[in-house]
């Protein structure tokens, strides 16, 4: 599991590292020769090591990254195709959840920031710290290594910032460069974790019922499983939820929804195939509310985030069931392309939060990582195997342990 994640970061450290000792010699060395040399040409040598200490630069002001992300969506809204009137309403809640993301994806950006400032502190500590152009160079390397392991370009960013923050810093010892360097990693690879806090158990405590959760995404998710797997957790912690069996376009789909709702024992609420989705759910939550259950587990065909015609009747499966959460089912294994679904979907309907599946089989582990923080909303769970229990929920300090597992 997030081998090729591994192999990537292990590689940054170890350059770091090396890099690092090598300097320490260095100074070891000027150290020696001041101890030799007389006084005044001590001096110079001071001097000289005094030059070489690089001053961390003020940080990039947050504002201007900010404004510069907020004018460039903000001109991709503005340039927009005209449509026909029955599509106006659509187009303008559609234009809400792009403004609503950017705002999201800014108080993000404000509070990793202020997390790192706390995590490192305003003062900074005389001591050695490594050569600018260098850190550049490394993080450049790292760069193209996280690309390679689909990890999304505003993580990456947002790391690189970290790390080049956090290191110049960090007092460096030799023979403690390695554990030091991981410790930054694992800091700045925190930090990106911290968008998919989410307490879910609570969520369903909390919550009138019938509490009705929507899921969506792509064909070939295992969005069907998922729902399985939820039912099952559901029944762990004492709840009792129907099952609503939404994708009426495949009847293979309609089938393998009732398996397991006869499997586990959860009622089924279906239609023939064919029949409209819409009345489904609102089957399924009058079947809830007269039987007095606790949550609706809401199906929907798959379908891809280009097609616009299917995402529209999405939304009307949105209107009629008024779903309390909408959940995206993400395929690891498709990396990038299972962050851009969740941004499509999160414009389209404003989904809640993120279960991604497969995550046992994704040797790079980019979409773990960049999921929550792309669209600033909390991974609730992770799929890591096919028995219902094989599906639980996100741990950041998880995530950060299994990447640096040796």
């Amino acid at each position: 599991m997030f081998d090729f994640l591994k192999k990537k970061l292990k590689i940054f450290e170890k350059n770091i590292e090396a890099e690092i000792e090598s300097e320490l010699k260095k100074e070891e060395k000027l150290e020696k020769r001041r101890q030799a040399e007389p006084e005044p040409h001590k001096q110079s040598i001071q001097t000289i090591s005094q030059v070489k200490t690089i001053e961390a630069p003020p940080a990039t002001p947050v504002v201007k990254e900010e404004e510069r992300l907020a004018s460039t969506r903000k001109r991709a809204l503005r340039i927009q195709k005209p449509v026909s009137e029955e599509k106006k309403e659509r187009e303008k809640q559609i234009d809400k959840q792009i403004e609503e993301s950017i705002e999201s994806e800014l108080q993000r950006v404000l509070q990793t920031r202020k997390s790192i400032e706390e995590a490192v502190g305003t003062e900074k500590k005389q001591s050695w710290t490594i050569d600018e152009s260098k850190l550049d160079e490394l993080l450049w390397d790292l760069e193209m290594g996280l690309l390679e392991a689909d990890v999304a370009y505003s993580v990456i960013d947002s790391i690189k910032k970290d790390v080049k923050q956090e290191i110049k810093k960090v007092p460096f010892d030799k023979g403690k460069a390695g554990d030091l360097v991981e410790t930054v990693l694992k800091n700045a690879i925190g930090h990106v974790l911290k968008a998919s806090n989410f307490d879910f158990n609570k969520f369903i405590d909390e919550r009138k019922k019938p509490i009705v959760i929507m899921f969506v995404g792509v064909n070939g998710t295992g969005k069907t499983l998922s729902i399985a797997k939820m039912a099952f957790l559901l029944h762990k912690i004492g709840k009792t939820c129907v099952m609503a069996a939404g994708d009426t376009f495949r009847a293979g789909a309609i089938e393998q929804l009732t398996i397991h709702a006869d499997t586990l024992g959860v009622k089924i609420i279906k239609h023939g195939p064919g029949s409209d989705p819409a009345a489904v759910a609102f089957d399924a939550i009058e079947h809830a509310k007269a039987k007095h259950k606790d949550v609706v587990l809401l199906d929907t065909a798959g379908r891809m985030q280009t097609n616009s015609n299917l995402m529209d009747e999405m939304a009307k499966i949105k209107r009629v069931a008024k779903p309390d959460m909408i959940i995206f089912v993400g395929d690891a294994l498709s990396g990038n392309d299972a962050v851009e679904q969740a941004k499509r979907f999160n414009e389209v309907v404003g989904i809640d939060g993120v279960i991604l599946t497969k995550v046992d089989a994704d040797a790079k582990g980019g979409s773990s990582l960049s999921i929550a923080y792309t669209i600033g909303k909390p991974l609730l769970f992770i799929g890591i195997g096919q028995k219902y229990e094989d599906q639980i929920t996100f741990n950041p300090e998880w995530m950060v342990q299994h990447i640096f597992e040796k």
